[in-house]
C-alpha cells in the first residue's frame, strides 16, 4: 500500500488490523494539526488510525526499495 492509497482506504471503511504494540509520538504542531484535519475529513477513523495507516505505507514505500528490503532481511 502507499501513502497515495490511503484515502481511497479511509473511506471506504474500518479495517480490523491488531495493533498489540503501543508507541508514543511527539508531533510538531503543524503535523498534529494535520493528522486531526484528515480524523475531520475521515470521521471512521480515529487519528490514531491515521497515524497507524501512515506508518505502515511509509514502511511498505520503504521497504519496496529492494536495497533496504534486503538489509533488513539479512539483519534478521
Amino acid at each position: 500500500m502507499t501513502v497515495s492509497d490511503l484515502p481511497q482506504q479511509w473511506a471506504s471503511g474500518k479495517s480490523d488490523v491488531e495493533r498489540p504494540h503501543q508507541y508514543n509520538l511527539r508531533l510538531p504542531m503543524e503535523d498534529a494539526a494535520r493528522i486531526a484535519a484528515l480524523a475531520e475529513l475521515y470521521p471512521g477513523r480515529s487519528e490514531g488510525e491515521i497515524l497507524n495507516d501512515l506508518v505502515a505505507a511509509a514502511l511498505d514505500d520503504l521497504l519496496s526499495q529492494g536495497d533496504l528490503n534486503e538489509r533488513l532481511k539479512a539483519g534478521n
